[in-house]
């Protein structure tokens, strides 16, 4: 893989992995257009550390805090929520092994993206209505419940298309979170996921990459480690003022001309 093309990839993934607009998505649509192919599952996986370093570097003060937190108060609400994020960590874990072969395979068609797109979309405008003009409720009432649920929605951005964040984030609304609390808890559910899945596909990535493995993965997780960062400080500012339905009208805007894009053979899904 050229330098050039896994810095894009770095920078795609830094940018798009914390707003709800799926990650995975654009980085196939980009591959696509590019027409370098697939860029494969692995990759993707793999470069996603970039945005796990951006996020435990963003929220490094609040783990430390948690962690203490759970040593010194494991019934407050702090001391609590590790064990929520581990709660909400299980689903993907199941699902991930389970569908791993459709998730590498059939799930990353072009259709597959631009319908997730279109649909998650039009879901979001939903969701974002049922939660408009409402205070909501903090991250310290989260239950055991809320946290599985929350892991569900996780389990499904597993679809390229679907968004991580919009997914969790949207589930949180509908529980009757905050939207500033709906995405603290997304971005830190993210961090077990996202670990676990670089680690286990770190390997695939360097055998499918072949020698150019080292500095393609390298500069693409560098990227999305820098562009992560400052994601993730303007979305959680830019939430707290603004709703989902600019993202959502975007995500289907994006599936319709992927659709389009394949009907005129620009793309092949």
């Amino acid at each position: 893989m050229a330098l050039w093309l896994a810095a894009l990839l770095g920078l795609i993934q830094g940018l798009t992995e914390f707003i709800p607009v799926s990650s995975n998505a654009h980085l196939r649509i980009a591959s696509a257009l590019l027409r370098q192919g697939d860029t494969g599952a692995a990759y993707t996986a793999v470069i996603q550390l970039g945005t796990l370093a951006a996020v435990l570097a963003y929220f490094a003060k609040d783990l430390v805090n948690l962690a203490g937190a759970m040593v010194r108060q494991p019934d407050s609400p702090e001391g609590r929520l590790p064990l929520l994020l581990v709660a909400g960590t299980v689903p993907i874990v199941i699902v991930g092994l389970l569908l791993k072969k459709q998730v590498e395979g059939d799930l990353r068609s072009l259709y597959v993206v631009a319908g997730a797109l279109i649909v998650v979309g039009i879901l979001m405008i939903l969701v974002d209505r049922h939660a408009a003009g409402r205070v909501g409720r903090g991250i310290a009432t989260l239950t055991l419940r809320d946290a599985v649920l929350i892991g569900v929605a996780q389990s499904l951005a597993l679809v390229p298309g679907v968004s991580r964040s919009g997914a969790t984030i949207c589930m949180a609304l509908m529980l009757g979170l905050a939207r500033s609390d709906a995405a603290r808890f997304s971005f830190l559910l993210s961090i077990p996921a996202i670990a676990g899945a670089g680690i286990l596909e770190a390997r695939t990535a360097f055998v499918g990459l072949g020698s150019s493995a080292i500095p393609a993965l390298v500069t693409g997780i560098g990227v999305a480690a820098v562009v992560g960062y400052a994601s993730i400080a303007w979305f959680l500012s830019w939430l707290g003022s603004h709703d989902l339905v600019g993202f959502a009208v975007y995500r289907i805007i994006a599936g319709l001309a992927v659709l389009a894009a394949i009907a005129a053979n620009i793309v092949s899904a």
